[in-house]
């Protein structure tokens, strides 16, 4: 009986029948009756294959619901954290009986990595019945190690000695470690369809910061701090938040087609605490094209993220940069932080495609570039920095469209690197 559950298990990934390439062409006079709207019901996901694997003789319910919670290990592996283990659920439903609601999600995780990283979250992302209102927050703990590379794009900065450390055009790494404190709340109202105006307010604060594989006082975080008037073992970032957004994806986890565009100010304020006053705006542009009405999973999709200091200064760790969005998913190729500066500009083009044709297997193509200034000489567009790559989807929950994805991406400066993560990147 295990060797027969063995050989099931390999067939689902080697099987000729399920793979695309594989397929026997379709007759033009057949088509009609073999295409047809793609469902949930003939997708294949893995709680489909633990059944198959442990219960094979056990008969498909096709009238019970299958569960919108995904409990899983959370298991990851990237250059920045290094290999990841803990436990992760991501939750997805539709609340009310309103056909035109998007889909509310949230996620939390407790993890340990072997860079020493222990770090803990809560987030959420919720449409009322209507899309009346929309709710977007969350709550970090952690103990952090965060990889440095210095300020701007990698231009030599012409100056003193403190510049060119700043600017550190070899990309010599240091390491900061500190304990991070995090909690953000935005409330959107909806004023016309897929529209909605937000306010909230994100306290930030970082206590027991110290540098690591220097001991060298001259480097890129102490430089840096010492400059724009930070204390170089703490700090606070908290400010109000003003957004419009405007959706019309799909889908929260993985959309096959539509828009989303979300706009905001930032104003760190130092009645709230924060180390010093700063102004930043911000943009988010994501843009679906699905490719096939037969296989909607075929699609283009397109992401643009920036960031622009307009007055004050913001601490050196939340500077915009590599990884820096709000699930730290950009730019993949670089560790996080590997580019940063005041100013920020970020685009990623990638290729979605179904394998399998149960939709169990999938894979991307994506390329993705940015670019930075430094104040030290250096502007914004001046100096791009490419990577890519490639990777496979695992489809983890078929009702809420989550996939595990396993990624690898080539940058610059020898960087590389191998991405596990649950749910797209964008």
């Amino acid at each position: 009986m295990l060797k027969r559950r063995l050989i099931l298990l390999l067939c689902l990934f080697t099987g000729t029948e399920y793979l695309y390439g594989q397929v026997q062409p379709i007759t033009d006079s057949l088509k009609t009756a073999v295409v047809k709207k793609d469902t949930v019901d003939n997708q294949y996901d893995v709680g489909d294959l633990f059944v198959s694997i442990f219960h094979p003789k056990k008969k498909a319910d096709v009238t019970r619901k299958k569960s919108a919670v995904t409990i899983i290990p959370n298991v990851a592996y990237n250059p920045s954290i290094g290999a990841q283990i803990g436990i992760k659920a991501v939750a997805g439903k539709v609340l009310g009986k309103d056909t035109k609601t998007l889909m509310s999600i949230a996620a939390t995780s407790a993890s340990i990595t072997t860079k020493g990283i222990i770090y803990f979250y809560l987030n959420h992302n919720v449409y009322t019945p209507g899309n009346k209102w929309n709710l977007q927050g969350s709550l970090v703990a952690a103990k952090t190690v965060v990889p440095d590379f210095g300020l701007g794009i990698g231009n030599p900065a012409q100056g003193s000695e403190e510049d060119l450390i700043l600017s550190n055009p070899d990309r010599k790494s240091y390491v900061l470690r500190a304990e991070y404190y995090n909690f953000r709340e935005k409330v959107y109202k909806q004023i016309q369809p897929n529209l909605f105006l937000g306010a909230g307010v994100s306290f930030e604060i970082r206590k027991k910061i110290e540098v690591r594989g220097s001991e060298n006082a001259l480097t890129p975080y102490n430089i840096y701090s010492d400059r724009y008037g930070f204390e170089r073992d703490h700090y606070q970032s908290n400010g109000m938040l003003f957004n419009v957004q405007y959706t019309t994806r799909d889908n929260q986890n993985r959309a096959y087609k539509g828009i989303y565009v979300d706009a905001g100010i930032r104003m760190n304020q130092s009645w709230m605490g924060s180390t010093r006053n700063a102004v930043q705006i911000t943009t988010d542009f994501r843009k679906y094209w699905s490719l096939s009405d037969r296989n909607p999973e075929h699609v283009i999709a397109f992401w643009n993220w920036g960031s622009y200091l307009v007055s004050g200064a913001l601490p050196y760790l939340e500077l915009p940069g590599t990884g820096r969005d709000t699930y730290f998913r950009s730019g993949r190729g670089y560790t996080v932080t590997y580019f940063k500066g005041p100013q920020y500009f970020y685009s990623e083009l990638e290729y979605r495609f179904p394998i399998m044709r149960n939709k169990f297997i999938s894979g991307v193509t994506f390329f993705n570039i940015q670019t930075a200034n430094d104040e030290m000489g250096t502007r914004l567009f001046e100096q791009w920095q490419p990577a890519g790559g490639a990777g496979l989807r695992v489809l983890f929950n078929k009702a809420t469209r989550t996939n595990l994805c396993l990624d690898y991406a080539i940058g610059r400066y020898g960087s590389k690197g191998l991405f596990l993560g649950l749910t797209e990147a964008f």
